[in-house]
Formats: structure tokens, sequence, C-alpha cells
């Protein structure tokens, strides 16, 4: 790649030995193989407090670094448990800190992990809707895993799930790269200024 992609991972689980965080880290695994820049980004080590709805306060150092290292990334995945039909309050809160700034434009790529055997619908869909107010772009595929226990025994993983998420981690990295690409950016601009479809007046 002529451009250097960063892709990061959030994790919403405060877990110690996550589902969760191992999803995200293949997901990662993934879009490394597309040759992009990876990070994660765990929640357990941030001190962040309840967002307030104040926009202009002061916020502690670590708002302020995840903040910059969403806007430094070029795309996103998104990680969470499921608590009570939804996405963890965690990541509810890290999202609720940033806003348009962080995510507008940006890919983004939803795991959701569920302990039960209906998976994390309810939480990536919400997300979904998330990604969508924040103006990015969240991409096709998702990878919810049911019956986490199961499929992460004994610290492996099943190899269906696995590649699942090494796809999810690569179309995150290779969405991110087209939509940076100064061909896609050259498309873009040609889009916005051209001229009106004359037969939309009849």
């Amino acid at each position: 790649m002529d451009t250097k992609i960063k892709i990061i991972a959030i994790c919403g689980s405060l877990r110690e030995n996550s589902h969760t965080k191992r999803a995200l880290e293949i997901c990662l695994a993934g879009a490394e193989q597309v040759g992009v820049e990876i990070q994660m980004i765990d929640l357990r080590t941030y001190n962040l407090v309840f967002c307030d709805g104040n926009t202009t306060g002061d916020y502690p150092e670590d708002v302020l670094k995840l903040r910059e290292q969403v806007t430094s990334a070029h795309g996103v995945i998104l990680g969470t448990p499921e608590y009570h039909g939804s996405y963890s309050g965690v990541l509810k809160n890290a999202l609720d800190l940033m806003g348009f700034e962080e995510f507008e434009g940006k890919m983004i790529g939803l795991v959701g992990v569920s302990a039960g055997a209906l998976g994390a619908n309810n939480a990536i869909s919400t997300l979904r809707s998330v990604g969508r107010s924040l103006h990015a772009w969240v991409v096709p595929d998702q990878v919810s895993i049911p019956l986490a226990d199961v499929v992460f025994a004994d610290g492996n993983i099943e190899a269906a799930t696995e590649k699942r998420l090494l796809n999810l981690g690569r179309q995150v990295a290779r969405f991110s790269y087209l939509h940076s690409s100064a061909h896609s950016q050259e498309f873009i601009k040609a889009w916005e200024a051209a001229p009106s479809n004359p037969g939309a007046q009849y």
C-alpha cells in the first residue's frame, strides 16, 4: 500500500481474559495481513470519567489520549459484550466522550460477544445506528458470537469464527485504504462538483 493506514480496535469489555478482547485481537491480525498499522485500545487501562455533556470542560489525560488515538485512525473496530440487549456501558461512555471530530468519515467494523445462544445482534444493531449518527461508514460485514464460553473454550477459538473475525479486520482495512486513496478523493470531489441531473426536473 502506498498510503499507511491505521486501524484501531476499542474493547468495550472490562473483564479480565475478555472474550471480546480476544475477538478484537483476531480482527486486528486480519487487518495487519493487509499491511496496515494496528492498535488495541483496552478501556480497562483508561481513566475515563462519566460523560456529563460538558464539551468545554477539562477532562483527564486519558480522555484526551483516547480522542487523539481515534482521530489518528482511518478505521475503528468496536467490540462489545451484549448486556441486557445492548452494548456495554463502558463503551457507551467512551463513545459519548467523543463525536464527529473523531469518527466522521471513518470505516467502522462491529463485533459482539454473548454468553447466550442468540448472540449479540441487538448490541451490534444499536452500534450500527451509533456509527451512522457519528457520520461514519459501518462496513457491511459484522461478527456476532453466541455461546462465547464454547467458542473460546480452552483458550482456543472455533475455526469458522476465527475466519469471520479475520475477514472483518481485512474488510475494515481495505475499505479504509480505498476511502483514503487519492483516486477515491478525486472521485468524491468530481462527484460533488458534477452538475445536477436535468432528468430530475421531468
